[in-house]
């Protein structure tokens, strides 16, 4: 629906992103509470608006702005009140009154045309004439953009960004190039502004058309995994894209290369990649930072390594394998190292070991992983704290996302002897640039991860790329030690990474040399084809059943996963489930819908974005006192402690510890977390993991995914869902192949 009207009173107003609440009164005199995008808008501006009344259950009904468009005041009474919302320097209530009173209706003609005329209110020269007159143009232009932008599919959200990046003359500048929209702001829609354009009147072989749409098929080539892309097959999909002969195309190319906004990488076989520059200087660097480091002197040698770990065995009271002995002389010999492995096959108890060795030494191992969990659990794990990439690199600040691709970034380098980094595997192009940028020459680096694990989320495959180029010393472990071969869980993992089925009931481990083990009950396997039944199944399990099995409770140690966000065993129907059965409305429990969301104080909830900005503190001592931060990080998992109705925030404590404090224009980064995605489990361990397999989509019906799912279980692991998906996911092995080129670069 669509309202017409001027706003009387804003209530509230985000100054970073303009997220308002505001009183408005129609043309009927009606009063409205409007909530939503509101840039550029002041007490006094009058609107035309276009949403949908919601109605929420504190404030009642609402009226939820889509898009909406500033119209000028014309009665007298609007004119005073524009005049003095305090947009024009040295007009306030009294002068704007005298204005309007001298000129009525005619006073927006005289401001824009006949501005001299302005003089004959008293107090007004010549000179603040001009100047209202300016000001008023000036704002005239951010009237127009918002309702201007939204023909793009750019809300008013990302209008206020647009024009902060154009400046003056945003208008006409788009106007010229609508293309340039592209460039200065996110998530833009080519297609959309394509079509624009070209209704406009720009020509179809356009050089800004051409380059455009070979920026938006490389920024494509990013988000599907991959860093380059090959020269032919850019040019047919470009050719598809635009309609364009492909001479425009392969001369665009070259023009673009020419300025260095895209580059060419020949290979041995004779073919042709294409980069956008960022994706191949973050490869380049990487390469180079890799041999640099893996060629520099070994000053960090251990020449009694022998000796120690003996004692060092005796220490920590452990066993070490002649296979963990090898890894550890491996980094003791080498400044660059790669450890992958299954669970259960000791990765752990090598980190510990290589730990205790240099710290006897007066060396500082700095310990690290790509998220918030798997630092966690590397901090439990070796009884030595560990750090997120992004805060021991301190990596704040960025805008949003696409600042990840952002090569020249600043990081802080990193103070230690050795840097072990675990869950390699989640290492993308760009975080892996930003880790070897931090370190110095003679400090030694050990990767750990399993390389059968699913891929990074963001562009590039970098621990596979390092190991099959051979460049990287690399030590494979496939030995389950005796302790997680008792383990149904790591038994039955690594079965399916090697495309057999699962194993059940009481069955002895006839895989050890030494005498048969029988297996824990940790792993149960419940086949079940009916949607509706698998779903009651999760609740039954979730609600008291795991409480009877192994005193495990929900919120503490139990944790859904499953394949997809879609369907009735997706993320987003589980979650709306879950919540009603564990966690319903009551009279004492605070809650707040955001969009389709109910938050409700005790929900489990996850970050869904990096945000550098948002602050969080943590009390890390008896005494109370507190750590101050900033940064909360895609992936990291908490619980709803407070819903403030008179702030309007949302309080939620991280499993690390950390308090964040969200308003309305944070809130689109949360998500219900009682069921979450495969790709978002990746680097986390739960007690108790239901992996709940459906019939999806067949790129997430793979073996390494169900593989990685099942590797995310602790204590306790329960698969449910049709045998014959889980017999096509373990027999799935063909994951999708990265065009990637660090391999080429690091061998060459």
């Amino acid at each position: 629906m669509q309202l017409e009207g001027q706003v009387i009173d804003i209530i509230y107003k985000n100054e970073i992103n303009s997220y308002t609440v505001a009183t408005f009164e129609t043309t009927n005199s009606e009063e409205a509470t409007i909530v939503g995008y509101l840039p550029f808008v002041n007490e006094g501006d009058n609107l035309k608006i276009t949403g949908d009344i919601v109605k929420h259950p504190d404030y009642g009904e609402q009226f939820k702005i889509a898009t909406f468009e500033k119209i000028m005041p014309t009665t007298p009474e609007a004119l005073e009140k524009y005049l003095a919302n305090g947009n024009f320097r040295g007009i306030g209530p009294a002068t704007a009154k005298k204005i309007v009173d001298k000129f009525g209706k005619d006073t927006i003609n005289v401001i824009k045309l006949e501005p001299q005329k302005l003089t004959l209110i008293k107090g007004i020269n010549k000179e603040k004439a001009l100047e209202i007159a300016e000001q008023f143009l000036a704002n005239w232009e951010i009237w127009q953009i918002v309702g201007f932008l939204d023909k793009f599919g750019i809300g008013p959200q990302s209008a206020e960004n647009v024009y902060k990046k154009l400046g003056e003359g945003a208008l006409e500048k788009i106007s010229e190039n609508p293309y340039i929209l592209l460039d200065v702001a996110s998530k833009v829609n080519f297609e959309k502004v394509d079509k624009i354009a070209l209704e406009l009147g720009v020509d179809q072989s356009n050089y800004k058309r051409v380059r455009s749409g070979i920026k938006y098929g490389l920024e494509k080539i990013g988000l599907n995994g991959n860093s380059c892309v090959l020269y032919d097959n850019l040019l047919k999909y470009e050719q598809d894209l635009l309609n364009v002969d492909i001479n425009s195309i392969e001369d665009t190319i070259i023009n673009m290369k020419a300025k260095e906004e895209l580059v060419l990488e020949e290979r041995e076989n004779g073919q042709e990649w294409v980069y956008s520059k960022p994706f191949y200087e973050a490869e380049k660097n990487i390469a180079e930072k890799i041999i640099g480091l893996r060629n520099a002197e070994n000053v960090k040698v251990i020449k009694t390594l022998k000796k120690d770990l003996d004692g060092i065995e005796k220490n920590i009271d452990i066993k070490l394998s002649e296979k963990q002995k090898e890894a550890i002389e491996s980094i003791n010999e080498n400044n660059v190292c790669i450890i992958t492995g299954g669970p259960g096959t000791g990765k752990t108890t090598i980190i510990k070991a290589i730990i205790e060795l240099y710290k006897k030494h007066g060396m500082k191992p700095v310990l690290c992983a790509p998220t918030g969990r798997a630092a966690k659990r590397m901090t439990e794990t070796t009884g030595e704290e560990a750090k997120t990439l992004h805060r021991l690199l301190e990596i704040a600040g960025m805008a949003d996302d696409t600042d990840n691709f952002n090569t020249n970034l600043l990081v802080t380098p990193i103070d230690g002897d050795i840097i072990i980094v675990d869950e390699a595997s989640m290492l993308d192009m760009f975080l892996m640039n930003y880790l070897v940028k931090a370190i110095y020459k003679g400090t030694k680096l050990v990767l750990v991860g399993d390389i059968d694990q699913l891929p990074s989320v963001g562009p590039g495959s970098v621990l596979k790329d390092l190991i099959d180029s051979e460049q990287v010393y690399t030590i494979r472990l496939n030995q389950i030690f005796r302790q997680a071969a008792k383990s149904k869980i790591i038994v039955n993992a690594h079965r399916v990474n090697e495309g057999k089925n699962f194993i059940e009931g009481k069955i002895k481990n006839t895989k050890l040399d030494e005498e048969n083990i029988e297996l824990l009950d940790d792993f149960f396997y419940i086949n079940e084809v009916n949607q509706e039944k698998i779903q009651q199944t999760v609740i039954s399990l979730c609600k008291g059943r795991l409480k009877t099995y192994g005193d495990y409770d929900f919120l503490s140690n139990i944790q859904i996963i499953t394949p997809t966000k879609k369907g009735k065993l997706g993320t987003k129907e589980l979650n709306i489930l879950v919540q009603k059965e564990l966690n319903p409305l009551e009279e004492e429990k605070n809650e707040k819908e955001f969009g389709d969301i109910k938050f409700r104080e005790q929900d489990r909830v996850m970050q869904t974005k990096n945000n550098y900005n948002i602050l969080w503190e943590k009390e890390y001592d008896e005494e109370f006192k507190k750590e101050l931060g900033n940064g909360i990080f895609n992936g990291e998992l908490g619980i709803i402690e407070n819903i403030n109705k008179e702030n309007k925030t949302i309080k939620v404590k991280f499993d690390d510890g950390k308090i964040a404090t969200y308003d309305n224009a944070d809130l689109e980064q949360l998500e219900h977390a009682y069921a979450i995605t495969v790709h978002k489990s990746q680097g986390s361990e739960f007690d108790v993991v239901i992996l709940v397999v459906s019939q999806s989509a067949p790129m997430l019906l793979t073996r390494n995914l169900i593989y990685t799912a099942m590797t995310r279980a602790k204590k306790l692991l329960i698969v449910i869902g049709p045998q014959s998906v889980v017999n096509y996911m373990i027999q799935n092995n063909t994951t999708k192949q990265r065009n990637t080129g660090l391999k080429f670069k690091l061998e060459n």
